[in-house]
């Protein structure tokens, strides 16, 4: 499924929110995975698989390995 950045952004966040029962509003671009959403190695994976199934999108976990910040999900992703 193709998806525009903003419609990938909307995603990810509802994703987050359903996953991790995170607040929308901690969500922001530059929000840190682990200081500020609390979001850990195991976590992530989750997203990842949630990601994939979604996008239909091969995710190479290595990619992910310098993303730190919700944004910088949302950029790896929509470069796939």
């Amino acid at each position: 499924m193709k998806m525009n950045k903003i419609e990938l952004e909307e995603y990810i966040k509802k994703l987050l929110v359903e996953l991790f029962e995170l607040d929308i509003a901690d969500l922001k671009l530059s929000a840190k995975l682990y200081e500020d959403l609390d979001i850990d190695s195991i976590d992530a994976v989750e997203m990842l698989i949630e990601i994939k199934k979604k996008t239909k999108k091969d995710i190479d976990p290595e990619k992910f390995s310098d993303a730190k910040t919700l944004g910088d999900i949302i950029d790896v992703v929509y470069n796939l």
